[in-house]
């Protein structure tokens, strides 16, 4: 009998996480033979599958590392569910997120896309991990409130398997941004929205240091330029339009020096987001830099 969920978990080099985010699955209050943990350790260099697979997750490795994107679909090939659970190695899922997420989908119907739940910090102690937090940085239903193009993000998102067969997963072309494409293809395959499920509860553990944030937003920025070239068709960029956004970060960094505490915080924080992302986006935009050789899609193969 196959199992009704069947939890995802790409990783690299995250040997200090995994286990934790494991464990954290593994003792979800289901029955155990409702779900399955798979971790898809995409080639680390330290001891990622070993800890993955000593906290009890089925542990599949990739020989070459590939990208996120190619590590869930790696998982979705292998896995056994009607409904693949996304979350991440640097996530710990709380007790009820499984239940929570069994439920909707019991009651899920057809124009249901997908599922969300919420995804809060943990142990959010430093200034750029408390401005994730008081942004709502990964806050499901800040995402899908977008009038353009709603999506919620992957660290904490339940898709059906076949659903994801029949688009082709994730792009792995794609190293960010690459759950908005994946929904966009989605969307326009079935329709639907996505559900937000608030009682599954996921804490991630946001970027510690202003450093690594800047990475992070520079990356998503990067990812951004990637979907816009992608569908230049849909949503075209021109000079004009990338002035105008630099322009509109004039006023974001005349405020970012104003204002204390926790007000302070998000003004700094906000405007070094947009800040970083925008020189992301330049350079992937116009010099064709995502970090990424391959371009063109590339799907799980059709025989799963």
């Amino acid at each position: 009998m196959n199992p009704r969920l069947s939890v995802v978990i790409p990783a690299f080099n995250a040997e200090n996480q995994v286990a934790d985010a494991v464990r954290a699955v593994i003792s979800q209050p289901l029955p155990r033979e409702s779900f399955e943990c798979l971790v898809v350790d995409d080639c680390s260099k330290d001891g990622t599958a070993e800890a993955a697979h000593n906290a009890g997750a089925v542990v599949i490795r990739h020989a070459t590392n590939r990208g996120p994107s190619a590590a869930r679909n790696t998982g979705v090939e292998a896995a056994r569910g009607e409904w693949i659970v996304f979350t991440d190695s640097d996530c710990v899922p709380s007790r009820r997120w499984l239940p929570s997420m069994l439920t909707a989908a019991d009651a899920a119907t057809r124009s249901t896309l997908a599922l969300a739940g919420k995804t809060v910090g943990l142990n959010s102690q430093t200034p750029a991990a408390r401005f994730m937090d008081l942004i709502g940085g990964l806050d499901a239903e800040n995402y899908l409130r977008h009038e353009v193009m709603p999506w919620a993000p992957s660290c904490n998102l339940a898709v059906r398997r076949a659903d994801l067969l029949a688009v082709g997963g994730f792009d792995p072309g794609f190293l960010n941004y690459e759950t908005p494409e994946l929904h966009l293809r989605l969307l326009d395959r079935f329709g639907g929205k996505v559900v937000c499920v608030p009682t599954a509860l996921v804490m991630h553990r946001h970027r510690a240091t202003w450093r690594e944030f800047w990475r992070q937003q520079k990356s998503y920025g990067r990812g951004y330029a990637h979907f816009m070239r992608r569908y230049s068709d849909r949503w075209p960029w021109s000079l004009r339009r990338e002035l105008m956004a630099w322009a509109r970060l004039v006023p974001i960094g005349l405020r970012a020096f104003t204002g204390r505490g926790d007000e302070g915080l998000m003004r700094r924080g906000i405007f070094l987001k947009h800040l970083a992302q925008r020189v992301g986006f330049s350079r992937a935009f116009y010099l064709k830099q995502f970090g990424h050789t391959d371009t063109t899609p590339s799907p799980v193969p059709a025989s799963l």
